[in-house]
């Protein structure tokens, strides 16, 4: 549990040398504005991608991120689309727009999230939290599959989807998922609960994703990202208390830096395929970096994996291309 807590005992992995040349690869990668989304696209810029999509709400705070990253890798091509992952017309819209620029997708990174926020809906009425985790991501993924499964069939494909879950995953309500709650505010659950659920789907998202489309090309993984000094984990602790002298001092000495907790999510956009350490198996959970076998009970059920994948579909099939 430590280990996933603190991000110890993983694999050695050095973005700079262990990043292979990205020529031709196209990335689209959500929350990029920010935190570790930032992080994953200035480090992936400085190995010749042929284009990064910066997928977020705000367009300045996105506009500031590329201008950023641009300082430091000149050449970057980065190209912001507007997604609000609360609003499924705009996932669909931001979907729409990526499909007709581009006529591959070889990176997904779902790595946009939120927790800690008071009880609240989407605008199509889901637990906020579950709803902008899960949902919104799970619509934006539905929309590319058809480019992500044209992409695995050229030669020397290699597609991935990463969803950025969290150790918090084990706060979640008894059960795992709360399926006849989630079209509510879930104000009878607490915060962490509500954001435990939505980091649970995450994982099993993923298992969903690699059980369908694994053999057709695609390696679905989940991620936890260690603990990281995000402005997610600050408000959080803020919001409960645990800041002050005392509060702050345990943050720096246990949160791992921005740099560092991205790697767990470009490892796994790079690391070869296999069983061995430091190598990567589809529909997997990996704690950083690079260890497998950290998640709760849940995070491994398969009958609940295919259930949220079912009610999932069925949620989301008026919604198309």
């Amino acid at each position: 549990m430590f280990y996933g807590f603190f991000g110890l005992g993983g694999v050695s992995f050095k973005p700079d040398k262990d990043i292979p040349n990205l020529s031709g690869k196209v990335i689209l990668v959500t929350g990029g504005n920010v935190g570790l989304g930032l992080e994953t696209i200035l480090q992936l810029s400085k190995h010749n991608p042929s284009h990064i999509y910066l997928a977020a709400r705000s367009e300045p705070k996105a506009t500031a991120a590329i201008k950023e990253i641009q300082s430091k890798v000149p050449n970057a091509t980065i190209t912001f689309i507007h997604c609000d992952l609360t609003s499924l017309p705009s996932v669909q819209e931001c979907a729409k727009q990526f499909n007709t620029k581009e006529s591959r997708l070889d990176l997904l990174f779902l790595n946009a999230g939120i927790m800690a926020v008071p009880a609240a809906t989407t605008e199509q009425g889901y637990e906020i939290q579950f709803g902008t985790n899960h949902v919104g991501h799970a619509l934006l993924t539905k929309l590319v599959l058809p480019t992500l499964l044209k992409t695995a069939e050229q030669k020397d494909a290699d597609v991935r989807v990463i969803s950025l879950s969290s150790l918090g995953h084990t706060l979640g309500p008894a059960g795992g998922i709360k399926f006849d709650d989630l079209k509510t505010d879930m104000n009878g659950y607490t915060t962490a609960s509500r954001y435990g659920q939505s980091k649970l789907s995450n994982i099993l998202f993923a298992k969903g994703l690699n059980k369908r489309y694994g053999e057709k090309g695609i390696t679905a993984v989940s991620v936890h990202p260690g603990v990281v000094n995000t402005n997610l984990y600050a408000t959080a602790l803020e919001k409960y208390g645990v800041f002050g002298r005392v509060g702050g001092l345990v943050r720096d000495l246990a949160f791992t830096s921005m740099a560092d907790g991205a790697k767990n999510q470009l490892w796994a956009a790079v690391a070869n395929k296999g069983s061995a350490k430091g190598e990567i198996l589809k529909g997997e959970y990996y704690t950083p970096v690079g260890i497998s076998g950290n998640g709760n009970k849940y995070a491994g059920d398969e009958k609940l994996a295919d259930e949220l994948w079912e009610w999932t579909e069925k949620e989301l099939e008026t919604y198309n291309a």
